[in-house]
């Protein structure tokens, strides 16, 4: 089985011809071509390259460029914008893209949107169209998320990064971090079952060195609740850049005693390929 991470970020860095909307704590440049070598370096096969939301907003254009040079190893997934009247159309047009295999709503609480927004609508029923899956960034709004899951049945969820908020930066040594508190909703999510989840960035999550062992148990209860076949393993590189490097992201769970072959396989390339419709081919 192929391993197929399921949210990476790619950039070039920032210029007058590109400019980032905002500067986050990642380094200068991750480019598509030094995706796929970092990739190349820890056996990843195939990874599904997340438009940046931070530095790029709604314009795929960057993802795009990338998908066509590396088009057997990206497939990629564009944020589309609620507030856009004309976003059904914008959907209709991705889908006609190289290498395009889903959308994204950002359903955080900072982006101030309600889960019946007018737009949200269009964009959940113009993705059941289309038939792409819904990417779904909730983490500190898990809530509004089910409600929007519940609101569309017909709809193919992905959810972002467990459902659970992850830092950015190392948490310091004494502070009082309870990552986990939302994982009994994460859980109670899994009787849905027009969503899969995304089992990514989960490293950041540890309050333990390399390898991060105490991410195991809490992982444990995912796996129980929604079944291998709706886990998609992923790292977040770059997001996760300042807590963990990319080779620190993947091989826990290529080297963990806590997965069998069969369910390592399945976590970490099949249910993503089975979500997506897009596996990557080397060689």
């Amino acid at each position: 089985m192929a391993i197929i991470d399921s949210q990476v970020h790619a950039y070039e860095a920032n210029t007058a011809k590109r400019p980032w909307a905002t500067v986050p704590n990642w380094p200068d440049h991750v480019t598509g071509d030094e995706m796929v070598a970092a990739m190349d370096k820890v056996g990843v096969d195939g990874a599904i390259f997340i438009s940046a939301f931070s530095m790029y907003r709604y314009d795929a254009s960057y993802a795009v460029e990338v998908a066509r040079a590396h088009p057997t190893r990206l497939a990629i997934v564009k944020p589309v914008d609620p507030d856009d009247p004309d976003v059904a159309d914008v959907v209709a047009e991705w889908k006609k893209t190289p290498g395009a295999v889903g959308i994204r709503i950002m359903l955080t609480k900072e982006n101030k949107r309600e889960p019946g927004h007018p737009g949200i609508d269009r964009i959940a029923r113009a993705a059941v169209q289309h038939d792409f899956p819904v990417n779904l960034l909730c983490w500190d709004n898990l809530d509004a998320g089910t409600t929007l899951v519940d609101r569309h049945p017909d709809t193919r969820f992905i959810l972002d990064h467990l459902g659970i908020l992850q830092p950015r930066t190392p948490p310091a040594p004494a502070q009082p971090w309870s990552p986990w508190a939302e994982l009994p909703k994460v859980l109670a999510l899994a009787k849905r079952k027009n969503v899969v989840i995304k089992v990514s960035g989960a490293c950041t999550l540890s309050k333990e060195p390399y390898p991060f062992p105490d991410i195991w148990d809490p992982l444990a209860r995912v796996f129980d609740a929604w079944g291998f076949d709706r886990c998609l393993w992923g790292t977040d590189w770059t997001r996760a850049f300042a807590v963990v490097n990319y080779e620190q992201a993947v091989t826990p769970f290529l080297k963990t005693d806590r997965l069998s072959a069969t369910e390592r396989a399945m976590l970490m390339g099949g249910a993503c390929a089975k979500a997506y419709g897009w596996s990557p081919k080397k060689g």
